[in-house]
């Protein structure tokens, strides 16, 4: 209930976040994206200073991704308003992120997460991996080795990109979709995924690709760029909006999500035609009628998914898992 009155009664095509000019330059420490004004609903910092994420389906968990994420957004306090305690705490999160990589056995370098995660009709089981995660964490550990040039760092960023050469069925993240490549956030769930995870990951490759020089990283990055241009009409709706997992209309903050992340991967590899979708889809394009389309649509088929896949019983389950355990 409280899911449904945020949506319907909070549904906004606003969202506090933008992309950053200065992340272009050669070496720099700025992440792509950035905001003073996240509200960070899911936040639970630990007695240190590490960001748990909370979920209905999960309970409190310590989420890579999430981690990764309020790191670069802390480096980017810090570049803007020079205060050190925020670069301390991006610190932090990257000697969390340090701590917790895990060397695997054909030489691969990943996040996992390590709690059960439901999506829709797939259970994610722990440990289980993800090319949102991996890129976003790969984009924080770029910006921590041009600042400290700590060569551990150096290290794990050469064998993080091995998981994006490997299948969803040999423990990777790739997935093809008529002959395309693409990386998905939710091993196991349906192609082409989630879209802003995708371009997350490529981020992180591209990031990747600029401080190795590595021929194999900036062949995966082209790759999934091929991959996302081939893929882009999957996650179109009319025209105006974007599917979330091709499931639901995005949420408004996702959607904007994903306009921001389509420009700046336009920047980066002179791609007309990302340019021109994230046009297509700027909430700043929409006329009234058009707004309440999306607002209708989105109310719609985000209930449609949960009555179809039953999710607010997987809330439950997990709190009766608990209380009997």
């Amino acid at each position: 209930m409280r899911a449904l009155k945020k949506e319907i009664f909070g549904f906004s095509f606003d969202y506090p976040l933008y992309t950053v000019p200065e992340s272009f330059e050669k070496d720099s420490l700025h992440y792509y994206l950035y905001s003073d004004a996240l509200a960070w609903e899911a936040l639970r910092l630990d007695p240190s200073g590490i960001p748990k994420a909370w979920y209905r389906v999960t309970g409190a968990v310590y989420w890579p991704a999430y981690i990764a994420w309020y790191g670069l957004v802390q480096l980017g306090h810090y570049l803007r308003r020079g205060d050190n305690e925020n670069l301390a705490s991006f610190l932090k999160q990257v000697s969390w992120l340090e701590e917790n990589a895990v060397l695997r056995s054909d030489g691969a370098v990943v996040w996992p997460m390590n709690f059960d995660y439901p999506n829709g009709a797939v259970l994610l089981k722990a440990p289980w991996i993800s090319a949102h995660a991996q890129g976003l964490v790969i984009s924080a550990l770029v910006r921590a080795w041009r600042l400290t040039k700590r060569r551990e760092l150096l290290e794990l960023l050469k064998k993080s990109a091995k998981i994006f050469e490997l299948d969803v069925k040999d423990s990777g993240v790739r997935v093809s979709m008529e002959g395309h490549t693409l990386y998905t956030e939710v091993p196991g769930g349906p192609v082409p995924g989630i879209i802003d995870g995708f371009m997350t990951s490529l981020l992180g490759l591209y990031d990747l690709y600029v401080e190795t020089r590595e021929p194999v990283v900036g062949r995966l990055f082209e790759e999934g760029l091929a991959g996302l241009k081939y893929a882009l009409p999957r996650w179109d709706y009319r025209n105006k909006w974007s599917w979330y997992s091709c499931a639901y209309l995005s949420p408004p903050a996702y959607h904007n999500l994903n306009c921001l992340l389509l420009q700046v991967l336009a920047t980066l590899s002179k791609q007309p035609v990302l340019a021109e979708y994230a046009r297509r889809w700027s909430p700043r394009q929409l006329s009234a009628l058009d707004r309440t389309e999306i607002y209708l649509g989105f109310v719609l088929t985000k209930n449609a998914n949960r009555l179809r896949h039953r999710t607010w019983r997987q809330g439950l389950e997990r709190t009766s898992a608990g209380s009997a355990s």
